[in-house]
């Protein structure tokens, strides 16, 4: 499940975005990475000691986590702070797949979902694809500043070498309510059915029906 959402941040806040992340600074990636990805890992990340990072976490992630299509389909649990990361020519993040338990220790959380709030403009660089494996094949993902990507932690995926420019983006993970993947996708198809029907007819007994489903499977598979 590879869902992207729009305009999660407005001009303004990438405005303020990018003058913080002028002042940080950016050291080598891997410092951050685990197992395997370690190998793979060829980016810059803002220092996660600074202690503006505080500040820039709210600026970008508050706005992911209350957009209401990121809860339909994330039903987070536990949100990871962010991490900027900075791709300048010839940088490049190869196939890997997201450590299972994050977190520093004492405040472990399980990753579920994947999220990448991208920060600057597509035709700022060349390269830098987000490209993630999935059941269809895979998929290619480059988007406008300010929108972000969601996708399965448990997905294969990498970023293709950037030739021109620089990508920036904004990484982060959730640990779902529901540990299935197939089950949030199900869920979410649920979520969008009952929306429409309440734009429609929100009095018929279909649409209640459909939030009657939703609400019991989650009452099922949720574990809070």
């Amino acid at each position: 499940m590879l869902i992207t959402l729009p305009n999660v941040l407005d001009a303004a806040t990438l405005q303020r975005v990018h003058a913080m992340l002028a002042e940080l600074t950016f050291v080598d990636g891997r410092a951050s990475a685990g197992g395997d990805a370690r190998r793979v890992k060829n980016n810059q990340e803002a220092d996660p000691a600074d202690q503006r990072m505080k500040a820039l976490n709210r600026l970008v992630l508050l706005p992911l986590y209350r957009h209401p299509l990121f809860q339909a389909a994330a039903m987070p649990k536990r949100l990871s702070g962010a991490f900027f990361a900075r791709y300048q020519p010839g940088m490049s993040y190869g196939t890997h797949v997201d450590d299972p338990v994050m977190g520093p220790e004492g405040g472990f959380y399980r990753s579920d979902v994947s999220m990448t709030v991208f920060l600057n403009p597509a035709a700022a660089y060349d390269g830098g694809e987000l490209v993630v494996e999935t059941e269809y094949g895979e998929q290619r993902v480059k988007l406008e500043a300010g929108d972000a990507v969601i996708y399965p932690s448990s997905s294969l995926h990498r970023v293709d070498p950037v030739s021109r420019g620089e990508r920036l983006v904004a990484v982060a993970w959730a640990e779902s309510m529901v540990r299935e993947p197939e089950r949030r996708r199900l869920l979410l198809d649920l979520y969008q059915i009952e929306e429409e029907l309440r734009g429609t007819d929100p009095d018929a007994p279909i649409t209640r029906k459909a939030g009657r489903a939703r609400a019991n499977l989650m009452r099922m598979w949720a574990d809070v």
